[in-house]
């Protein structure tokens, strides 16, 4: 073997050794953890504006009134979503942003899912879990593809319930046709 081909080839299994033992030491350190979500633009604040909705504090309980085993659950009022596996806890909690149309409270079950499109208000969204319809509009769960928060529908009904990006991953993954969405108030 040429020694060029010797020295490329010693080359290569040190620097695959050496990233190997940085990564095994970067496994053991201490882990970041992500920041609290910040709270959503008010009225004043710049339409182009993109954060994620703001946590809220006592939303860890799934409410009484939603129901029992695996389900989705909606509360419109705390504008906040739960994803709740068979054994009654929640697998996880996050605040939504909700269209001007708002289903009424009651049980529907996940009908169709669509991968992306453009939602009512001109934004690219994914993750479309469908369950309800209201005044002749579909009502989905869904996340904006670049992640933003929507901003406010002036004049038009959407009945999208948006969510941060991870969050619409997470609903996407739990929320196959058929799984219940109980909706309260």
């Amino acid at each position: 073997m040429p020694a060029s081909k010797v020295w490329v080839t010693g080359l290569t299994v040190g620097a695959i050794a050496a990233v190997t033992v940085l990564a095994v030491q970067a496994n053991k350190g201490p882990h970041p953890k992500a920041p609290a979500a910040a709270a959503r633009p008010n009225a004043s604040a710049s339409a182009h504006a993109s954060t994620s909705p703001k946590p809220h504090v006592t939303a860890a309980a799934v409410p009484a009134s939603s129901g029992t085993g695996r389900r989705i659950v909606y509360a419109v009022g705390q504008k906040r979503v739960w994803l709740v596996d068979a054994s009654d806890k929640a697998a996880r909690t996050f605040a939504v942003w909700p269209g001007t149309v708002s289903p009424d409270p009651g049980t529907y079950t996940v009908s169709v899912r669509k991968d992306a499109t453009t939602g009512s208000d001109g934004v690219q969204i994914e993750n479309i879990v469908y369950f309800a319809t209201k005044s002749g509009l579909n009502i989905a769960f869904s996340n904006a593809v670049d992640g933003s928060s929507p901003p406010a529908a002036v004049g038009k009904e959407t009945g999208g319930v948006r969510m941060g990006k991870a969050d619409g991953a997470a609903l996407w993954a739990f929320g196959t046709t058929s799984t219940k969405v109980i909706v309260v108030k």
